[in-house]
């Protein structure tokens, strides 16, 4: 009965992995407890069926497996987006991808995505809005499109000037809701709609803003910088994950890296 040769042990040790990972991805968002009832439901359904070796009841149970295979992809969609995402971004399969990418003759750092031209004009809105406490949400593209944020928004396609960020998210401008998103060395676009993320563990004190930058910050790989119109705080957002309270000199390294 417990009869398991090296695939079987390979075959647990794989699922095994895919499921801590899962557990991990899902422990950051409100679908952990449903998780744990998949769990239950699995650890039922092995039991009664390879273990026990219940026919009928196994019969009945294979095929609540096959059609909640479906319900679990409806279910978890976002969270598997999300996994796919994470495991596209990462640090060693990025490297490992350099190799198909065509080099970037231009690029003057391995660590870093943006030269100084590009950055300085945010840098500076950033630091002078945060003086004034004028709230702002900047995008910076990374690898992934923004198309469809873009579309959302008031096509800007303006050389990146301190100027005109402060000009933009000024109060009574009518641009200043909404997120600018910054691609290709300049504004893109102003007033662009983001998603929510509607996480448990965001900070109380953090506002519709900041929420903005995490939901785009989970589902791209966009790196997102926010001003609070409350404490003038800067709060950076990337991979689905905050790094408050900036300094002008850890900001600087975040802007030219794309990432923390």
């Amino acid at each position: 009965m417990f009869d398991f040769g090296i695939k079987d042990l390979i075959d647990i040790f794989l699922v095994a992995i895919v499921l801590f990972f899962g557990y991990k991805l899902m422990k950051k968002s409100r679908s952990v407890n449903i998780f744990y009832g998949v769990l239950v439901f699995i650890s039922i359904w092995i039991l009664v069926s390879k273990v026990l070796e219940m026919k009928l009841l196994g019969s009945i149970l294979n095929q609540l497996v096959s059609v909640g295979a479906i319900a679990i992809i409806i279910l978890f969609q976002e969270e598997i987006r999300h996994l796919f995402f994470s495991i596209g971004t990462h640090e060693r399969v990025s490297r490992l991808l350099q190799f198909f990418k065509p080099k970037n003759t231009n690029a003057f750092s391995e660590d870093c995505r943006y030269d100084r031209d590009t950055i300085m004009p945010i840098l500076m809105a950033c630091l002078n809005m945060s003086k004034q406490k004028t709230g702002a949400l900047i995008v910076l593209q990374n690898d992934l499109p923004l198309g469809d944020f873009i579309r959302t928004g008031e096509r800007i396609e303006a050389k990146i000037s301190q100027r005109l960020i402060e000009n933009i998210f000024f109060k009574n401008s009518p641009l200043h809701d909404g997120a600018m998103i910054i691609s290709g060395g300049q504004i893109t676009a102003a007033s662009c709609i983001l998603p929510i993320s509607h996480d448990l563990d965001i900070p109380k004190e953090f506002g519709l803003r900041h929420r903005a930058a995490r939901g785009i910050s989970k589902e791209t790989d966009a790196l997102a910088i926010v001003v609070s119109e409350e404490t003038g705080g800067i709060t950076a957002s990337y991979n689905n994950e905050y790094l408050p309270h900036m300094d002008a000199e850890r900001l600087e390294r975040v802007l030219m890296k794309g990432r923390f």
